[in-house]
């Protein structure tokens, strides 16, 4: 009863997840990620262990489609599920269980992948691939879009409740996860935490503990610099 879209940066090589249901806390158990590795998501009648395991497995260098049916081939209830997943190397596999409620289905692009179910139809994944890849923003920000894009054209057939968005650089941390649990307009809501993001946390996220770097920046006062130099360029923006 969702629709997301997985994603690799090929620019930056980051990987993220965006999604949007009319159910509650969809960030819970829908989007996974890891630095170096991919991501997927995991919805319908969603089965909570394929996304802990397809990151390992992930991790692990196995390519999207043997990781697809490793998961797809453990679980009698598969065809109630949908999975989709991109890789390392920005290989995509998709899985929509025949007993899915339509409209359900995906639509594979270069290094990203869309799928729902319960949607108000092909439309809502059309307009969601589309803008993806028109879309020159940052990559956060080409997620959040093709979403917006694709609830235009209708969205989850029930209504909207939740969203989320996750994004996994360098680190085994999420350079950002923002999730919206409940909210008329989730949507509306999840742009707003990430322009919110975009200011005080992300000058103060620049200069965390990293793996080349396992103690950080920790001078307050080059965090404050940096934090207000952001606030002002959002101010100057608005």
């Amino acid at each position: 009863m969702t629709w997301s879209i997985v994603a690799r940066d090929p620019q930056t090589g980051a990987f993220g997840v965006a999604v949007t249901t009319k159910f509650f806390a969809v960030g819970a158990l829908c989007p996974h990620a890891a630095a170096n590795a991919g991501a997927l998501a995991t919805q319908a009648l969603v089965n909570p262990t394929w996304g802990p395991r397809g990151i390992a497995m992930l991790k692990d260098g196995v390519p999207a489609a043997s990781v697809m049916e490793r998961l797809v081939a453990s679980d009698q209830g598969r065809e109630t599920r949908q999975l989709h997943l991109v890789d390392r190397h920005g290989g995509t596999a998709q899985h929509t269980g025949r007993d899915c409620i339509g409209w359900c289905g995906h639509k594979a692009g270069d290094g990203f992948s869309v799928a729902g179910n319960m949607l108000a139809g092909e439309a809502v994944i059309d307009a969601t691939h589309a803008t993806f890849v028109a879309s020159a923003k940052p990559f956060a920000e080409r997620l959040i879009d093709a979403l917006d894009a694709g609830q235009a054209q209708g969205g989850d057939k029930r209504g909207k409740q939740s969203a989320a968005l996750i994004v996994f650089t360098t680190e085994d941390y999420p350079a950002l996860s923002l999730r919206v649990d409940d909210h008329a307009e989730p949507l509306a809501e999840l742009r707003r935490l990430y322009d919110l993001s975009q200011g005080r946390f992300a000058a103060f996220s620049k200069f965390m503990a990293t793996r080349e770097n396992p103690s950080g920046v920790w001078d307050r006062s080059v965090i404050e610099a940096e934090a207000q130099r952001l606030e002002k360029l959002q101010q100057e923006a608005r």
